[in-house]
């Protein structure tokens, strides 16, 4: 097992490092060359920049029995397919049994927006993200 960061848009890494350090996983960060991450702890991986390009390293390295943590739905849905555990960086749990319908709400949330109307803004990151992250991603190393 090891924990697989989609790092472009990941707050959190450091809740992440630590559940993983404490629990002796390995930890592979993936970013675009527009990013710059550093870690003690994580093995971080630059990629080209470029359409999904950090999402295509993502899928591909994931293998069974890994923790994916991203919040692109697509990137989940394929992940969850090669029977990977996924989280995103608010500490919700991906599934088979909520994918498709978040898959769905983003289709749905595309077409209002291609159509010139407006959909809501994501909200401000809370401690209680941090907290939920924390607590899901240490169920998810548990089995």
């Amino acid at each position: 097992m090891k924990i697989i960061i989609d790092g472009d848009a990941c707050p959190g890494i450091s809740i992440i490092e630590r559940a993983a350090k404490d629990h002796e996983i390995p930890v592979v960060i993936y970013c675009d060359i527009h990013h710059f991450i550093q870690s003690d702890y994580s093995q971080v991986k630059v990629v080209d920049s470029g359409f999904q390009s950090v999402d295509m390293y993502v899928m591909n390295e994931t293998k069974e029995g890994d923790i994916i943590v991203s919040q692109d739905y697509g990137v989940a849905a394929i992940c969850l397919s090669k029977k990977a555990k996924v989280i995103n960086p608010k500490g919700f749990i991906y599934d088979e049994k909520n994918i498709d319908r978040m898959l769905e709400e983003r289709h749905i949330s595309q077409k209002i927006r291609r159509s010139g109307g407006r959909t809501s803004n994501h909200k401000k990151r809370t401690e209680e993200d941090d907290l939920r992250l924390e607590k899901n991603l240490i169920r998810l190393i548990r089995g």
